[in-house]
């Protein structure tokens, strides 16, 4: 019998978790909750889930739903993991879990109190892609740079029509694809030892920047935006060469460039799969005891810091010792 699996929130990203679900024989969605019976409804109907509650609190006190994925807006995360574990569910959390790292060593508090399992879920960190960039590091002699970009254009930048846009949410570009380049930052070189960042602000950060040093003097760029033409890419520098993924993310066309000093070019392709897939497999072997889940308090909280210590740098125009 599979993990029973419900959704708390009827967000976009349900589609593409359900869709990998589907690829998972360990996993099973069960349920679709959300504060309107009908907007649950609607979605349980699209995405072939055979019940829809009309508040979250139904959800977690199912007791035919083992586990909760979490897709509220980001201010949220932290609060409903905390009251989902509590409720004996364990958690996959959507990222980030929180913008600084109080809520998240909380979150986890809770999680080891009830003895369940909590992962955010950065589906990218999942994908053969990922680990095959690790594995291909020694390849760049020592390691001296990375440079990651995510963006996108939203449809509307009016914070009334877009939740990524509120800041009462805790929206923003950084929030919402930057984490993705700090994410990427803290696996190849560790965690950063201070930041600087700039940002464009709405009423929430439309385009922010930034710069972490990491230990051994390795630097790490990014820029992310959600008013900006699509991009995402990912650069690995060292002393003898570079790797390059042009598809870090959504990981749909995983191919990894090896760039030698040089100038010599070699393809290396990963195997293909679907990283929302990848990512539940992970959390039903943790939940089933098998192993710990790939990314589990260490890493949450030190991605929490992370964002923190940058937003912190933007705010007061200076560098923000982590």
């Amino acid at each position: 019998m599979g993990l029973k699996l419900g959704l708390l929130s009827t967000a976009d990203v349900n589609r593409k978790l359900v869709a990998g679900a589907r690829l998972v024989d360990e996993v099973e969605v069960v349920a679709v909750a959300s504060r309107s019976l009908e907007r649950a409804s609607a979605q349980a109907s699209e995405l072939d889930v055979a019940r829809a509650l009309g508040s979250y609190e139904e959800l977690l006190s199912d007791p035919d739903v083992d586990a909760v994925y979490i897709s509220l807006p980001n201010s949220m995360h932290a609060d409903w993991s905390v009251r989902a574990l509590g409720a004996g569910k364990h958690v996959l959390c959507e990222k980030p879990l929180a913008r600084s790292a109080e809520p998240v060593e909380r979150a986890f508090d809770a999680a080891d109190s009830a003895g369940r399992v909590l992962a955010e879920a950065f589906m990218w960190r999942h994908h053969p892609q990922a680990q095959r960039l690790v594995e291909l590091l020694p390849r760049v002699g020592e390691l001296r740079v990375v440079r990651a970009q995510f963006s996108f254009v939203l449809d509307s930048l009016d914070p009334a029509s877009n939740i990524r846009l509120s800041g009462e949410l805790e929206g923003g570009a950084m929030m919402d694809v930057g984490c993705y380049c700090v994410s990427a930052a803290r696996l190849v070189a560790g965690e950063p030892v201070a930041v600087t960042g700039q940002q464009v602000v709405g009423e929430v950060d439309v385009r922010f920047a930034g710069t972490m040093a990491m230990p051994g003097d390795v630097l790490a760029h990014f820029d992310c935006g959600v008013d900006t033409a699509g991009r995402a890419e990912l650069e690995v520098v060292g002393s003898d060469g570079a790797l390059l993924m042009r598809d870090p993310f959504h990981s749909l066309e995983p191919v990894i460039e090896v760039r030698g000093a040089d100038g010599s070019v070699e393809r290396v392709e990963v195997e293909r799969n679907n990283p929302y897939a990848c990512e539940l497999r992970d959390f039903a072997a943790a939940v089933a005891g098998e192993r710990a889940p790939r990314l589990g308090r260490e890493d949450a909280v030190g991605q929490a810091r992370a964002i923190a210590a940058l937003y912190e740098s933007a705010a007061i125009g200076g560098r923000v010792v982590v």
